[in-house]
């Protein structure tokens, strides 16, 4: 049976950031805070990314389109040495890095739910709650992190604002983080 990822999220802003932060910090296990970048390459109903952490790198092929509740994921860890390769190599392959992302990310366990607390540069803060099922119970995990946000007294960010958000961060990523690839 296929594993997929369900995940919530929202935008939150930095006094929630903070109250979420303490509130994690007493209600779940924290894992680990880390720095990532990622690379989102152009792939039809499908998000390819390769990203990289202080300690690893990894590429990602997820199923769908990139704001979607649930989706059929596929993780290969590489070594972090070889991040600029396995870019290189996709370019050739023809793919084009649409979107970088640059973001602090502070992993907790709250129960069997991983809960993500995100600062991204140029894009935001952002909450989300991910849990692993099947396409049989997707719709019941779903409703759970969505009342498991509510609980942390949080609204979840509706889907059109995060796609109006992504495209505009998507056309204007460069420009706002003033990126210029050495």
């Amino acid at each position: 049976m296929r594993n997929i990822e369900i995940e919530v999220r929202s935008f939150i802003d930095k006094p929630q950031y903070k109250i979420l932060l303490k509130r994690l910090g007493k209600e779940a296990k924290f894992i680990d805070s880390i720095e990532e970048e990622t690379i989102y390459f152009g792939v039809k109903n499908k998000d390819l990314r390769i990203r990289k952490d202080e300690k690893q790198a990894y590429i990602i092929l997820k199923e769908g389109k990139i704001h979607d509740d649930s989706r059929e994921e596929i993780e290969i860890d590489f070594e972090r040495e070889d991040f600029e390769k396995i870019e290189k190599l996709l370019k050739r392959l023809g793919y084009k890095d649409e979107v970088r992302w640059f973001r602090k990310r502070r992993i907790y366990k709250w129960k069997d739910i991983k809960a993500l607390l995100d600062d991204t540069k140029g894009y935001g803060l952002i909450l989300e709650l991910e849990k692993i099922g099947t396409p049989k119970n997707k719709g019941k995990i779903h409703k759970e992190l969505e009342n498991k946000l509510k609980y942390l007294g949080v609204k979840i960010t509706p889907k059109k604002v995060f796609e109006k958000k992504f495209k505009y961060y998507k056309n204007n990523w460069k420009k706002i983080l003033n990126y210029k690839k050495t």
